[in-house]
């Protein structure tokens, strides 16, 4: 289609082009009969995209002005952004000029005003291509001859007018699925019917499915891919078994969380004659079993990635593969694709080899124990792992090797702590606080990422079609917004247009490491970096410092990792002599499966902060007038955030900030009290007591003390 729509443009642009008929258009650029239907289609879509237009006299010419397509992202004060395809920055589009459209909705815009110093560029929407949503999720409400659904996306732009035919079974404050029947126009709501109820909004469980309803997520799989995923039963065809390198002799771990289930990763370290170590890392050959454009492949496909919203999981795999024949469970044999790697004493690869294997997992490892058994603190588990301990101290050392070889290239070590949210047996928050690491984390972190660059770096060198994890270098303009903030703490990240380096931003987080300013920076670092994507082209990855990387560690909750498991075995199959033909057509399938593999990772990392946001409303919600310590982690024109110990964020508005009016200093992003000239800024520590706390708006709010 894309080619068609370039070849029609390409001709309208000709200087020779006078404005035709479609017909016409049709017989100059030769378009075969039976293919005239399919270029009626796409000159429909140039006209609807406004990149041509039409005369009175159906005749076809490119569109005098330029306009461009994209997302917008409304606000619920009416005012809103598109981002463009390609660009970084957002247009800005003013209530007046937002056409009715809702948030989500695919628009054409034309750009009014151009981007310059002091603010954004500014456009309006001329054209709404398509609403993003025909479901919404929201709360129900009676009014007796008619009802309304409140949305819980509360940028969404318009309460849902029920008619009282439409009710179906909702009641007032029941959280429900509806059914846009009307979309908003000339200042009417839009209107819908009630297609499911899904609880009342206070029970247990509805908050998380109301998230699963509203992001249109997968919840359930189709019986036929359960029933082709049951096919592969437990155990694993001998038959293949000679074609695989044997390693069930050999002692191999997977070292885990201890409530993980799907266990896709196991490892192994020896020390060699000379000095060197040689790291096996095993990956569960998932692509063995689920084969390319089968039931399970298309189904992955769909989902893109595996979505953990705390108490639940949404998987990508049916958890007869993912708990079952794909899980290297301990003691049962399994497939891998397997990596192993010489690293001499600097950390450096020395060579590498690739191949298919059987292994047997000989323990299943918590992070736990195996900190106590490095740590040498646990009597009990050190005397039940006593044979191993050889073992883990090898990969300490390996892990420590890599990690400062890793350091002295320009790793960005962004200690952000995440949060570990404990629910009670119904479901709600029983317990918030930091998810705390330990150098056992460290040892799977140092395997997989140098198993994944040595992935990445032999297939870019053999120019095969590949699933690359893109991280770019930050813009200089975010470079030098972040310096205006790093002056309040005396330090500066150097660089120019020419010379952006990891090592420079590795530079300042090493100079606040154990501060109490640690965390602000990291986030701050944090915010001005790009986020990273899937490519099917390699452009380095940025925050690792590395010149080649993928994702080939975890195929059973990741699409790319599958991809390129499937190139990698097409390879090894052909013993790296593979056909054109194959290349060409998988050179496209990595471009589509990045694209969509991006996309479906965006919408996975939205559910899961917005159900972990949900979670924190709620728990907060039982601890309104108490007070805390927090530290404030970032300052806008409507008030400061403030987290606390725990992870919680929550806003003070200027309001909550005493009797007193605040200035807000843009570019050191800090406010300055006008009468006493007080001064907060990102860093500080303050004291706080908690105000309002709304679970379902996902908002907590606090005043100063």
């Amino acid at each position: 289609m894309k080619e068609k729509e370039e070849k029609i443009l390409a001709f309208m642009k000709d200087k020779d082009y006078v404005p035709m008929r479609a017909k016409e258009i049709a017989t100059m650029l030769q378009v075969p009969k039976k293919e005239y239907n399919e270029f009626l289609e796409t000159i429909g879509k140039l006209e609807l995209e406004m990149k041509i237009q039409k005369n009175r006299k159906n005749r076809y010419r490119i569109s005098e002005k330029i306009y461009y397509e994209g997302y917008y992202r409304k606000h619920q004060k009416g005012f809103g952004f598109v981002k463009i395809t390609e660009q970084e920055e957002e247009i800005y589009i003013a209530k007046e000029h937002a056409q009715n459209a809702l948030n989500g909705d695919r628009v054409l815009i034309e750009i009014t005003e151009e981007k310059n110093k002091i603010k954004k560029a500014e456009g309006k929407i001329v054209k709404i291509l398509k609403h993003e949503k025909d479901t919404i999720v929201g709360i129900f409400q009676n009014n007796k001859t008619f009802g309304f659904v409140v949305p819980d996306d509360k940028n969404f732009g318009t309460d849902i007018y029920i008619a009282k035919k439409n009710f179906g079974k909702a009641r007032s404050h029941h959280k429900v699925l509806v059914k846009i029947t009307k979309y908003p126009q000339k200042g009417k709501k839009a209107e819908g019917k009630v297609i499911e109820v899904l609880g009342n909004v206070n029970e247990a469980g509805v908050d998380m499915l109301s998230l699963i309803k509203e992001h249109g997520l997968p919840a359930r799989f189709p019986e036929p891919v359960v029933e082709e995923a049951k096919r592969y039963g437990n155990k694993v065809d001998k038959k293949e078994i000679p074609n695989r390198i044997d390693k069930r002799d050999k002692i191999i771990f997977t070292i885990d969380g201890e409530d993980a289930k799907d266990l896709d990763d196991a490892v192994r370290v020896e020390k060699l004659a000379n000095g060197n170590y040689r790291l096996e890392v095993h990956i569960a050959d998932v692509s063995y079993y689920v084969k390319e454009n089968s039931l399970l492949d298309q189904e992955a496909l769909i989902r893109g990635t595996s979505i953990y919203m705390l108490g639940r999981v949404i998987p990508m795999l049916p958890r007869e593969l993912s708990n079952g024949i794909c899980s290297l469970n301990a003691g049962e044999d399994r497939f891998t694709l397997s990596c192993s790697m010489e690293i001499d004493q600097k950390g450096k690869v020395i060579s590498s080899e690739i191949y298919k294997g059987i292994i047997q997992v000989t323990e299943r490892m918590s992070y736990t124990d195996v900190q106590k058994i490095i740590d040498g603190s646990d009597k009990k588990v050190l005397a039940k792992y006593e044979p191993y301990i050889p073992e883990f101290k090898r990969m300490e050392e390996l892990a420590n090797i890599l990690k400062k070889r890793r350091f002295e290239n320009g790793y960005l070590n962004l200690d952000i702590p995440e949060s570990k949210i404990e629910l009670d047996v119904d479901g709600r928050v029983s317990k918030i606080s930091k998810y705390e690491t330990t150098f056992a984390h460290e040892i799977i972190e140092q395997f997989m990422l140098i198993a994944n660059e040595t992935i990445a770096e032999k297939f870019y060198w053999l120019e095969a079609p590949f699933i690359y994890r893109v991280h770019e270098e930050p813009d200089l303009e975010k470079i030098q917004e972040l310096n205006k903030f790093l002056f309040n703490f005396k330090l500066k990240i150097k660089a120019n247009k020419e010379n952006i380096y990891p090592k420079e931003f590795a530079k300042v987080l090493d100079e606040i490491k154990g501060t109490e300013e640690e965390k602000v920076v990291s986030n701050l670092v944090l915010r001005t970096l790009k986020v990273a994507r899937y490519e099917a082209e390699n452009k380095g990855h940025f925050g690792i410092a590395s010149q080649y990387y993928c994702h080939f560690t975890s195929p059973i909750r990741r699409y790319p990792d599958l991809f390129i498991h499937r190139i990698i075995s097409k390879y090894l199959e052909e013993n790296y002599d593979v056909d054109e033909r194959f290349i060409e057509k998988y050179k496209q399938e990595a471009e589509d499966r990045s694209k969509q593999s991006s996309e479906r990772e965006k919408i996975a990392t939205m559910v899961e902060r917005e159900a972990e946001d949900m979670k924190k409303a709620e728990y907060m919600e039982s601890k309104i007038g108490e007070e805390y310590n927090g530290i404030i982690s970032s300052i806008t024109s409507f008030g400061m955030f403030v987290e606390l110990e725990n992870t919680v964020e929550g806003l003070i508005r200027f309001e909550n900030l005493g009797n007193e009016y605040f200035i807000y200093d843009e570019d050191r992003k800090r406010l300055i009290g006008e009468r006493t000239n007080t001064i907060y800024k990102i860093g500080d520590k303050v004291k706080i007591r908690v105000t309002k706390a709304n679970k379902l708006l996902r908002q907590i709010d606090f005043e100063i003390l």
